[in-house]
């Protein structure tokens, strides 16, 4: 039957592929004008997709939240015995994902990071379903309390109509890559109303700073378009609301400097400890079942006594933009929010990390204002102000992505004011961030298994292949000792070309090549007198079984040698095998062809 379906729908979009050309050649319509017509569609369905997954964010918000308190009569500026009912509803939402865990945990992997993978290592070709699947399980995070964001995960919802709408058509490589961004950049722009912001998070974020101009151009018109239809739906406004921005004096930017370097610094800590969690709790031995719901009572009893952790946040986010609230109030939620934001989705509740990034940063600006107004109350400092600034950094320096930061603020506040401020600190915390941690919140988890999405596809296949998978145990080595007469017979009985030396031990001690030998070849005197470790290279380059080939390659081109000797780690002399670059191209091309195989199968 599933053979039947697959036959029906290749079919199908091999029909709909000819009749597409067939049209586009009727009315000489050239592919940069289908593709842009492509990006035009993607952002109209982006913008859709984005009020349908709000509208779902508010259904179960609705159905949990709302009638819970209503019925219960919880009221959270109260403490009382019904408001300890408040931790249990994203305990609900832990529920609610048992199911989706069983039915559909396989669409409910790898979040964020697992859709940058395929998309820049995998050919971009995102399945139709977890469009739906991961969208509800979202949904279901954060209508019920759950601390995380919805910008991730409407990115990936739009990133996969740009991929399934680019696939229908037959359009493939970079080309289906940059539609999976237009649909990235229509999530981003429709959830903030900031059209630039989208165009950014799909350049920088997304598509890791490679992109062409006629790219680009699609990347701006689907948000554009997104931003547009989202504004018809939803109104004008933004998922938050910020004052108007204002510096009183350019000193301040000693302030804002400071700031990033904080910002920076916190960053890094929120790395560590958002992994930190994940590693608890993955190591906890709990069902992998119970652990939602046990994740949900985790972040429902840090909203008993801090509210302000559930779901994304945004009001209150405005609220603090405004300048409200108490500095060691918000330096509590600093802690509180990155526990809550690492246990919810460490625990296998769906959600993205954008808003928890603004979330902190808001936070840890508005602290930081509110401190600096106290020390000096003559200034009059707005500590609003700086939770704005502090809310763009912060992101900014969690995602490596400071232009998306830099536009977002931009655009939410319509002030060119904030830009010099903004600038400022996104690029100090963002280099600060950097230093202390290499790697960015969503690509840490794939650095531990050896994936470097920067490096690109060949590098990664090469990194995930050992030394002693593709190396040659049987090698024929020399004794070091051995004449010049004796090496000049024995090469005219081998195909190779260099060779190890070896000791009495069999111990490694150099390595000489056929190169070598002939500068001395008709030097006849010296045939029985000197022996081949004379000539050979004694400082050789060696490489460990347990290395990738990305390693050994590297060392290769080093020197531009063709072989390298495999030693034991601990001695570095114990011989183990050779590897060749002939080895290492031969071993990349077959897991090359088998990834290429796999990727085929799971699509039939």
């Amino acid at each position: 039957m599933a053979a039947f379906k697959q036959r029906v729908r290749i079919f199908f979009s091999r029909k709909l592929y000819q009749n597409t050309r067939a049209a586009l050649n009727r009315f000489n319509i050239s592919d940069n004008t289908f593709a842009t017509l492509l990006a035009v569609v993607i952002g109209l369905l982006g913008g859709l997709g984005n009020y349908l997954f709000r509208k779902t964010i508010d259904l179960f918000h609705w159905l949990v939240v709302e009638q819970s308190t209503t019925f219960f009569d919880i009221n959270l500026e109260e403490w009382n015995f019904r408001r300890l009912l408040v931790v249990f509803m994203p305990v609900i939402g832990g529920l609610l994902m048992i199911p989706m865990w069983i039915f559909f945990g396989k669409d409910l992997k790898g979040g964020f990071a697992g859709f940058l993978v395929t998309v820049n290592l995998k050919g971009a070709k995102l399945p139709l379903r977890p469009l739906f699947t991961r969208g509800l399980g979202a949904a279901i995070t954060l209508g019920t309390g759950g601390s995380a964001g919805q910008e991730g995960p409407i990115a990936v919802i739009c990133g996969t109509i740009g991929s399934q709408l680019g696939r229908l058509f037959k359009i493939r490589g970079s080309q289906l890559k940059v539609l999976v961004a237009c649909g990235a950049a229509a999530g981003v722009a429709a959830t903030f109303n900031a059209p630039i912001a989208g165009v950014f998070f799909a350049t920088e974020i997304v598509l890791l700073s490679s992109f062409e101009v006629a790219s680009f151009t699609q990347i701006v018109i689907a948000s554009g378009i997104a931003t547009v239809l989202s504004r018809a739906m939803l109104g004008n406004g933004s998922e938050l609301v910020a004052p108007v921005y204002a510096m009183d004096s350019f000193w301040e930017l000693g302030l804002y400097l400071l700031l990033g370097i904080i910002i920076g610094g916190l960053a890094a800590v929120f790395i560590n400890v958002y992994y930190r969690i994940k590693d608890v709790i993955d190591a906890t031995k709990l069902p992998k079942l119970a652990k939602p719901v046990v994740g949900g009572l985790t972040v429902g009893l840090i909203g008993l006594f801090l509210p302000q952790v559930f779901g994304n946040g945004y009001e209150f986010m405005s609220e603090v933009l405004s300048g409200h609230f108490a500095w060691h109030l918000l330096l509590l939620l600093v802690v509180a929010k990155m526990i809550a934001t690492g246990v919810t989705i460490g625990s296998g509740l769906p959600g993205g990390l954008f808003a928890p990034c603004l979330f902190i940063g808001a936070v840890a600006g508005g602290a930081f204002g509110h401190l600096m107004a106290m020390l000096m109350p003559g200034a009059a400092l707005s500590p609003g102000a700086y939770a704005l600034v502090g809310m763009g950094a912060f992101l900014a320096a969690t995602t490596h992505a400071p232009m998306t930061a830099i536009f977002l603020l931009f655009e939410i506040t319509d002030s060119y004011e904030v830009i010099i401020p903004i600038m400022l600190t996104c690029v100090i915390g963002t280099a600060i961030a950097r230093h202390l941690k290499k790697e960015s919140l969503e690509t840490v988890e794939l650095t531990r298994i050896g994936i470097d999405l920067e490096a690109g596809k060949e590098r990664n296949i090469m990194k995930s292949l050992t030394v002693g998978e593709v190396m040659q145990t049987r090698v024929e080595t020399i004794p070091e000792n051995m004449t010049l007469r004796e090496f000049a017979d024995f090469i005219q009985r081998t195909q190779h070309t260099n060779f190890p030396l070896v000791n009495a031990s069999g111990e490694l001690t150099g390595i000489i090549s056929v190169q070598d030998f002939m500068d001395v070849v008709f030097e006849k005197n010296l045939m029985d007198l000197v022996v081949v470790k004379e000539l050979a290279t004694t400082d050789v380059i060696t490489v460990f079984a347990e290395e990738n080939l990305d390693t050994a390659m590297r060392r290769i081109g080093y020197r531009n040698i063709e072989q390298l000797p495999v030693v034991d780690r601990e001695t570095r002399c114990k011989l183990h095998g050779i590897v060749s670059r002939h080895d290492m191209i031969s071993a990349y091309n077959r897991a090359l062809m088998n990834r290429t195989r796999a990727l085929e199968e799971a699509e039939a």
